[in-house]
C-alpha cells in the first residue's frame, strides 16, 4: 500500500513536468499580471504658487508606453484647486516633442483631439493620432496657452497638492506635487537724488547756430545792457538737471510781468501779441501811437525732446515765444539722468530782445523764475 502511494505521487509529479516540458516546447504563453508602468520627468509648474490667485501650469512628463487612437490623457487636480470646469479648449495647449496638436471641445474627431473638463480633471482624447513610447509630453493650462484667458485657481491655503496623470487609458500613471506657499516680499528703498542748477553764459557763445550772446550772464542775472534800437541784443542762461526719478523730470519758467520801467514796458514777442507758438524772430514793427509795437523780447529753447505735441517746439533754440506770467516749459528729460548729457542732462535757454527808436526810455527789469520738478 505505501509502495502504491508513493508510485502515484511519482506518477503525478511526472505527468506536470510533462506538460511543462510540452508547454515550453510549444511556446504556449504564460500567465502574468497586468501592471501600469510610470510616467518619468512628472512636473508641475506654477505661474503663481500664493493661495487663492489663478495661476497657470505647465505640465510635462515622458511616457513610457505608446499611445493609440482613441486613448486618453487624463490629469486630475487636488480637490483644492477650483475653476477647472470653467476652462474652454482656448484655455489648453497640447505639445507633444514641442509640436502642437490640434484641440477641439468635447469628443476628438480625426487628428483632433478632444478635451473635456470636470470639476477635477482634464481629459484630452485622441481621435485618430498616436503618440510613440519616450516623447515628452507638456500641457500648457491657462494664459501660458496660446490664446489662453482663464486659469485655474490654487487652493486657499498653504500645503504641497496632489496632480495626477493618466496616460494611454491608464497604461502609464504618474503622480507630482506643487507647493501652495505665500508670496514673499522684499523691499528696498532708494533716495530720490535731484539737483538742478543755472550757469551763466559767456559773451560771445553761438546759442542756436544764429544768434550769438551779447553780454554775459550769470546764474542770477541777464544783463542786456544798453540796448540800440533796430538790433536784437541775446542772452543766454545754461540749465542741468541730475535726477534719478523713473520718468525724469520737467523744467519751466515764467515772468512776474514783462520788462518794466515806471510807466513804460518793452511789451511780450511778438509786438505785444504775447506769442505762445513758437515762430523765427521777427523785429518789432513800430506804429506811432501804438506802444506794443515798440519794442519786445521773447525766450527759446535749445531741448528738442519736450513733451508730446511740444517736441521740437523751439527748433533748438532759433524758434521763440514770449515770456509769459503763466510757466513756459524749457526743458524736459523722460528717464533719469546724470546732468551731463547735451538735450537730456543740459541745455540753454535763450532770451532775445529788440528795440526800435520809438521805445521809452528808462531801466528797465523783470523778474524770472525756473521750477524743476521730478517725474517719478
Amino acid at each position: 500500500m505505501r509502495t502504491s502511494l508513493t508510485f502515484s505521487v511519482l506518477q503525478a509529479i511526472a505527468a506536470t513536468l510533462s506538460i511543462a516540458i510540452i508547454f515550453w516546447s510549444l511556446g504556449l504563453p504564460s500567465f502574468r499580471y497586468a501592471e501600469a508602468a510610470s510616467v518619468t520627468s512628472f512636473s508641475d509648474t506654477l505661474s503663481d504658487s500664493a493661495p487663492s490667485v489663478v495661476s497657470d501650469h505647465t505640465i510635462e512628463f515622458v511616457n513610457t508606453t505608446a499611445l493609440a487612437g482613441t486613448e486618453a490623457i487624463v490629469l486630475t487636480f487636488d480637490a483644492a484647486f477650483t475653476g477647472i470646469n470653467s476652462l474652454a479648449v482656448g484655455d489648453v495647449d497640447l505639445e507633444v516633442n514641442g509640436v502642437d496638436e490640434s484641440l477641439v471641445a468635447g469628443a476628438a474627431s480625426g487628428a483632433d483631439w478632444g478635451v473635456t473638463f470636470s470639476a477635477t480633471t482634464i481629459t484630452i482624447t485622441s481621435g485618430t493620432d498616436t503618440i510613440g513610447a519616450g516623447a515628452t509630453v507638456t500641457v500648457k493650462v491657462g494664459t501660458v496657452a496660446d490664446g489662453g484667458a482663464a486659469q485655474i485657481t490654487n487652493p486657499g491655503t498653504e500645503g504641497s497638492r496632489e496632480i495626477n496623470v493618466s496616460f494611454a487609458d491608464g497604461a502609464d500613471t504618474g503622480e507630482t506635487r506643487v507647493a501652495i506657499v505665500n508670496n514673499v516680499l522684499v523691499t528696498a528703498t532708494v533716495d530720490t537724488v535731484f539737483t538742478f542748477a543755472v550757469t551763466g553764459v559767456a559773451t560771445g557763445v553761438d546759442v542756436n547756430g544764429v544768434d550769438t550772446t551779447g553780454g554775459s550772464s550769470t546764474a542770477t542775472l541777464i544783463p542786456f545792457g544798453e540796448l540800440t534800437a533796430g538790433v536784437a541784443s541775446t542772452a543766454a542762461q545754461s540749465l542741468s538737471v541730475s535726477t534719478n526719478a523713473f520718468n525724469g523730470f520737467v523744467v519751466t519758467v515764467q515772468a512776474d510781468g514783462q520788462l518794466l520801467s515806471g510807466g513804460a514796458d518793452i511789451d511780450g514777442y511778438i509786438d505785444g501779441a504775447y506769442t505762445s507758438t513758437p515762430t523765427t524772430w521777427t523785429a518789432p514793427t513800430p506804429v506811432l501811437g501804438t506802444e506794443d509795437t515798440y519794442g519786445h523780447w521773447g525766450l527759446s529753447s535749445d531741448d528738442t525732446s519736450l513733451t508730446a505735441g511740444l517736441s521740437d517746439l523751439y527748433t533748438g533754440g532759433t524758434a521763440f515765444v514770449s515770456a509769459s506770467t503763466s510757466p513756459i516749459e524749457v526743458f524736459r528729460h523722460n528717464q533719469p539722468i546724470d546732468g551731463t548729457i547735451g538735450g537730456q542732462g543740459t541745455t540753454t535757454v535763450i532770451y532775445k530782445i529788440q528795440t526800435t527808436s520809438l521805445q521809452e526810455a528808462g531801466d528797465y527789469q523783470a523778474r524770472l523764475t525756473y521750477v524743476a520738478t521730478p517725474v517719478f
